[in-house]
């Protein structure tokens, strides 16, 4: 980021910070850098880089977790707006909504992805795998749902990725849920789900989709 010379410093750090999530340089569910490290990068004041941060908050684009920092949400303002709509919605409309959205978004998929999407893809599987079998349930989750993501964005709709995005924190808030409710693996659902893509098999896409949202929905796993 350029350092800021002009007047309405909030104003012009605000729309820095902004630019870096919109261009998913701090994607959703990471952290941002630290008010100390935004100051040095935009050779602004703690206060100035303080109130701009909070103007993210308001917009629902970040959010502050004590004592861990604070979190990318959304991707926009919309998305912001969106997500605080949903985020008393209950488990299982938020799960039936993901139904309906990453079926078809895995199928057009399977129909449109590229070069760039299938290695994003396959990293994402690979990512899943190890952060369910090695890490911590909240980073595992986080991954997971990057994992789900990568799909939608697959799909090239920029409609569902926007809407999808605006969910993001709901549906974390779900997988956290169905983690104390369920076992995690899931990790053939998944890997068919991948395949599928890759292969270009929209059927099979459906196919898989269908199979993962039903073991989830289902009373024991």
């Amino acid at each position: 980021m350029q350092q800021v010379q002009r007047s309405s410093l909030i104003s012009q750090v605000t729309a820095q910070l902004r630019a870096e999530i919109v261009a998913e340089r701090w994607p959703i569910g990471t952290r941002i850098p630290t008010e100390a490290e935004l100051c040095e990068l935009t050779g602004t004041g703690r206060n100035t880089v303080r109130e701009a941060v909070q103007a993210l908050v308001h917009a629902g684009m970040v959010e502050r977790r004590q004592g861990s920092g604070t979190f990318v949400l959304a991707t926009s303002d919309l998305g912001g707006t969106l997500g605080k709509y949903f985020a008393d919605a209950q488990d299982r409309d938020v799960t039936e909504l993901r139904r309906t959205l990453e079926v078809t978004a895995a199928m057009l998929a399977a129909e449109r992805r590229d070069a760039a999407d299938v290695a994003a893809l396959t990293a994402a599987l690979a990512d899943r795998h190890s952060a369910w079998a090695h890490d911590g349930t909240d980073t595992a989750i986080a991954v997971d749902a990057r994992f789900h993501r990568a799909i939608v964005a697959a799909s090239h709709n920029a409609i569902y990725l926007e809407f999808y995005d605006s969910l993001m924190p709901i549906i974390v808030q779900t997988m956290h849920h169905h983690v104390a409710d369920h076992d995690n693996g899931y990790d053939d659902e998944h890997s068919a789900l991948v395949d599928a893509i890759v292969r270009g098999d929209a059927e099979g896409a459906r196919t898989a989709s269908l199979r993962f949202f039903d073991e989830l929905e289902a009373p024991e796993h």
